[in-house]
């Protein structure tokens, strides 16, 4: 009978409670990636990722999608040296995957939709969508990886640390030359200040577990008692 309850879980019972992370980030990735479609669409702006994106572009021969790229290299680098981690690669999975399928949403006829709607519907989708991949704690993005550092390290509240990053990004951006607009300041002040409402929401009503600000650094096991 001992060695019985003393029996290792097995792999496959592991994976099928982790399922519902799964679920809740492939949710997360496909209403994000609806709401960057919407914003994209809306034509008022860029956000702020993007501000600095195109901002490097203007000194140097490579694509958005490169540029984004090294963005998120450097966010990684920053959070695995910060938290003696090893480099994540799942926050490129979640890059890829979200942009393939705002290249499919933006195959369909979104010309009924004007610009302010879908600017207001794309700012609430965006929020909840990153709500959703960081309560996950499945392939959250490189950024939110070193907000979720500054809210566990130094006690800064996650929509202060997230507006702060974001801020930083669209002023490096702005000064090499990207473009900002309106919608870059309602990504900035509304989007990075929903998130943390709506997972706020998510575990009061719905009685989701948020796995990404109860693990070190967003990644791995929970964190102990006395450091939450």
């Amino acid at each position: 009978m001992s060695m019985l309850r003393n029996a290792p879980t097995p792999i496959l019972s592991r994976n099928t409670r982790d399922l519902p992370r799964y679920a809740l980030y492939l949710a997360g990735c496909l209403v994000f990636a609806s709401g960057a479609s919407l914003f994209i669409h809306s034509d008022l702006g860029v956000d702020p990722l993007d501000v600095l994106s195109l901002g490097v572009l203007e000194h140097l021969p490579l694509t958005i999608g490169v540029v984004q790229a090294l963005i998120a290299a450097v966010c990684i680098a920053i959070w695995s040296v910060w938290n003696r981690r090893r480099p994540v690669v799942m926050p490129f999975v979640t890059f890829l995957l979200c942009g393939s399928l705002i290249d499919l949403i933006l195959l369909a006829d979104l010309s009924w939709i004007a610009s302010v709607p879908s600017l207001v519907i794309a700012v609430l989708l965006c929020a909840y969508g990153s709500a959703l991949i960081i309560m996950s704690g499945t392939g959250i993005r490189a950024m939110d990886l070193i907000v979720i550092s500054l809210n566990q390290r130094w006690k800064v509240p996650f929509w202060g640390a997230k507006v702060c990053v974001e801020a930083v990004l669209l002023t490096l951006g702005w000064l090499l030359g990207g473009p900002v607009g309106i919608g870059t300041l309602a990504f900035l002040v509304f989007v990075d200040g929903l998130i943390q409402p709506f997972m706020a929401f998510n575990a009061a009503v719905l009685h989701l577990t948020n796995h990404g600000l109860t693990r070190p650094g967003g990644v791995g096991g929970p964190l102990p008692e006395g450091a939450r």
